[in-house]
């Protein structure tokens, strides 16, 4: 579809729809450029405030994703008024106002429609050096992939809305997806990540297959990638959301198996389409492990190197 629109490239736009950036950059002068992206969910648990956190937090990912700091946001609000009350809303303008300011942004204010579904989200701008942006596909070989968030919200939502998520579950994802990725993007931006890219709709497998062109590929080590223990535990009933269906059929093509004995239920939490999941980042082999000690020190102890960017061509992932 976007083919059809031909869109005009212009000097000043840094960004390209082409190589799926997660936002769109625009140069304002040498030393400064714009960030700024769109995102708006329909709710993901049960909680008003925590899903207003979640929606921003997921809004406010894609700045992060591109390396740049938040500035400024819009709300993006569509409510069921006949259904809802005005406390509920404002309980998720607060979830999404603390979020913003967590990542040292203001709120500009926003607009507001009746709709039949509830949905939030923000417009975010953020800045960035023109010269300092990281792609989702500037890997290069011999680099680590690091996932800074586990899998399975997808799932786990999912059963949320069937009343089949364990209560262990509840405030586990609401926590996670709510938790920002500005501190993994700044250590990104400290250690000069390759590239970098969020987990979201396309899932892990999906966003990973972004990163990958045709002089690179990916070799993943399946035991090492986190997941949730509960999204494990409902793998077997297939209660997934449609995206993640889509994303097999879609991305299945790209891989490769070394590792027959990975089940299908595994393999659907790879292609398990997420909500704010977290980050992933290509950086250079030697630097990994103190950027991974970086992360955990401050407080990620969920974050884990997954894979390894190999010259094998092809864009394959290759899982192990």
């Amino acid at each position: 579809m976007l083919q059809k629109l031909h869109l005009h490239k212009r000097n000043k736009k840094l960004g390209d729809h082409v190589i799926n950036d997660d936002a769109g950059i625009f140069k304002i002068s040498d030393e400064l450029a714009l960030v700024q992206t769109v995102d708006f969910i329909t709710p993901v648990v049960n909680d008003p405030y925590v899903f207003g956190q979640i929606a921003a937090a997921n809004s406010l990912s894609d700045v992060f994703a591109m390396g740049g700091t938040v500035q400024t946001a819009l709300n993006l609000v569509s409510y069921d008024n006949c259904n809802l009350t005005k406390e509920i809303l404002t309980e998720i303008l607060k979830g999404g106002i603390n979020k913003i300011e967590e990542a040292g942004g203001i709120l500009l204010g926003g607009h507001s429609i009746k709709d039949i579904e509830m949905k939030y989200g923000l417009a975010v701008t953020g800045f960035i050096h023109p010269n300092k942006i990281i792609r989702n596909n500037t890997l290069q070989s011999g680099d680590k992939i690091i996932l800074t968030k586990p899998l399975g919200f997808g799932i786990l939502s999912t059963a949320l809305k069937a009343d089949r998520a364990p209560k262990s579950a509840i405030s586990k994802i609401g926590f996670l997806m709510s938790y920002l990725n500005k501190k993994a993007s700044e250590v990104a931006v400290q250690f000069n990540a390759n590239a970098m890219t969020d987990v979201t709709g396309f899932g892990l497998i999906g966003h990973l297959s972004e990163m990958t062109d045709d002089k690179h590929s990916v070799i993943l080590n399946t035991d090492n990638i986190p997941i949730i223990e509960e999204a494990e535990e409902l793998a077997p009933s297939g209660i997934f959301p449609a995206g993640s269906y889509s994303n097999r059929e879609f991305y299945s093509k790209k891989l490769e198996f070394q590792n027959r004995n990975i089940s299908n239920e595994k393999l659907m939490l790879l292609y398990d389409a997420q909500t704010s999941g977290g980050l992933l980042i290509s950086v250079d082999k030697k630097h990994s492990k103190k950027f991974l000690d970086e992360l955990k020190l401050a407080g990620m102890d969920w974050c884990k190197i997954i894979g390894e960017v190999t010259d094998e061509k092809g864009g394959k992932l290759i899982l192990t």
